[in-house]
């Protein structure tokens, strides 16, 4: 991801146009514009940091998510609702 926007930049200040670059990378103009926004200023090891935390932000968020689940069963047990 990262080299293909490198190399995007390197072609667009060779004039070539956001639709001939996207043809060339076989994405849409509108897949380009998220890309650029969220990779546009990092390095790859940024990128690959940025991995790293989504996926044990994802991790976490399951977490809690069961631990919510736990917490609302035993408390519908201890009023006696089950």
């Amino acid at each position: 991801m990262i080299r293909k926007l490198s190399r995007w930049r390197r072609d667009a200040q060779q004039g070539a146009t956001v639709a001939e670059l996207s043809r060339s990378f076989g994405i849409t103009e509108t897949t380009w514009y998220p890309w650029k926004y969220t990779y546009g200023g990092m390095k790859a090891t940024d990128a690959k940091r940025l991995k790293e935390l989504e996926a044990e932000n994802r991790r976490l968020k399951t977490i809690v998510a069961d631990l919510t689940l736990d917490n609302t069963i035993l408390g519908e047990i201890a009023v006696g609702k089950v």
